[in-house]
């Protein structure tokens, strides 16, 4: 009977963990949507059980501090894998935390990432045959900012 079917609970595999490092913020200021900041990518690299390379400088992310304080998090970039394949990244998703834990962040202070949220949502994208798997998944991501970079663990949603 149909009924009796249910869902399968998802499970998370780790794809990769990338590093990119970051230019200072772009301040343009508050908006009629929040303030609005640029924070361009200048490199960095991933590695891990799935993908391992080079991330390119020239993508950014367009971020938007909501009144309520929380982070929405915009950013778009390549990743060039070790065997040459390039893999363009939307990576979309939310930080937030405490009012004196975003200060702290704010300084470039190193905050344990368990006392702040920072979930993201990449989606990929890529023509190169070897990877075309990875145009096909869904994934989330659990980030860690530091002063100059953002740690991201990549999961496939199995």
């Amino acid at each position: 009977m149909v009924d009796e079917l249910q869902p399968v609970p998802p499970k998370l595999d780790l794809l990769t963990q990338v590093i990119v490092t970051l230019d200072p913020a772009l301040e343009v200021g508050d908006t009629a949507e929040g303030k609005r900041r640029i924070i361009n990518i200048t490199g960095g690299h991933f590695s891990g059980p799935k993908l391992s390379g080079t991330v390119l400088p020239g993508g950014a992310d367009w971020q938007l501090v909501r009144r309520d304080g929380v982070a929405v998090l915009d950013a778009r970039y390549t990743l060039q894998t070790d065997d040459g394949a390039l893999i363009y990244v939307r990576n979309w998703g939310l930080r937030h935390a405490p009012p004196d834990i975003l200060a702290r962040l704010a300084q470039g202070e190193a905050v344990d990432p368990a006392l702040y949220y920072m979930r993201t949502t990449p989606v990929f994208e890529t023509g190169d045959a070897r990877y075309l798997w990875i145009n096909n998944i869904i994934a989330v991501c659990s980030g860690v900012r530091r002063a100059d970079a953002v740690v991201l663990d990549f999961y496939e949603v199995l």
